[in-house]
């Protein structure tokens, strides 16, 4: 984790709902059919709720739990809670990735963009393989953006003189996720068939300094916290990352263009061993 842990606002996080779900939806599209009557779902990382939702219309039967390590978050993901319209059921949970192990055999545990804030997560994926019911599915899809300017400039400026000695340490480094390939070497390890691929979106963003208003609500939150306390240094840090954003993302006459690079993974355990 960064030295200094986001502290995540759902409302922030929201106004760019529908970019953020999409790859959740292009991950749920290559989930092979699920052991289990009724199958049994984690969400692991399921922020606000809205995406965890989805699984009940892939699979209605199901007993679906989302869980966060975010009180905020789960706060808003429970208006999400009961039954669902198949005859399964979804509520919520906490729980910290960095230790969470499901309870019971799972049909599929699902993670949507939230292993890159878990350091050494590819350690975990074995004993999450592990726990699943055989014929089971691993499937999770991370940024893989961290080299684009979006990502880069953040880490140069938190880097430079001005800067360093207040928010040392508090950013991710370009190798917070893996490669595809080496996803794809770590997840064939266990005995899984895996398909791992990647896939770069262009996000068309709408309204003002639409980048910055895109990372206010993941990658920039830790800066975030890291100055809560100091409202004007805050308030110069932002400035001075707006300026680098509108040159390195110009905006067009219908919008920004976000190039916004992913890495997806599916793993199947084997129905026998």
């Amino acid at each position: 984790m960064p030295a200094t842990a986001p502290a995540w606002d759902p409302a922030q996080y929201l106004r760019h709902a529908d970019h953020r779900a999409r790859p959740f939806a292009d991950l749920l599209a290559r989930v092979p059919d699920l052991p289990g009557d009724p199958p049994r779902i984690a969400d692991l990382g399921c922020g606000p709720g809205n995406a965890t939702a989805l699984l009940a219309g892939r699979w209605p039967t199901a007993r679906i739990t989302g869980y966060d390590n975010s009180p905020r978050m789960l706060d808003r993901a429970r208006q999400y809670e009961g039954p669902t319209s198949g005859g399964g059921h979804l509520d919520f949970a906490h729980a910290d990735a960095r230790t969470w192990s499901p309870d019971e055999p799972l049909g599929l545990l699902v993670s949507n963009a939230t292993l890159q804030w878990v350091p050494g997560h590819v350690d975990r994926l074995p004993d999450w393989i592990d726990r699943s019911a055989p014929g089971g599915t691993l499937a999770f899809q991370v940024p893989g953006n961290f080299d684009a300017p979006s990502h880069r400039l953040m880490r140069e400026l938190a880097h430079s003189r001005r800067w360093r000695n207040r928010l040392a340490g508090v950013l991710r480094h370009d190798d917070a996720v893996l490669t595809p390939e080496a996803y794809l070497a770590h997840l064939t390890a266990t005995g899984c068939t895996a398909d791992v691929w990647e896939t770069t979106y262009v996000h068309l963003l709408e309204g003002e300094d639409a980048v910055l208003d895109w990372v206010k609500g993941t990658g920039l939150r830790p800066v975030l916290a890291a100055l809560d306390d100091d409202p004007a240094a805050r308030d110069t840090f932002v400035e001075e990352y707006r300026t680098v954003l509108r040159a390195a993302y110009p905006a067009g006459p219908h919008g920004t263009p976000f190039p916004f690079r992913r890495v997806f993974a599916v793993a199947r355990r084997p129905e026998r061993s």
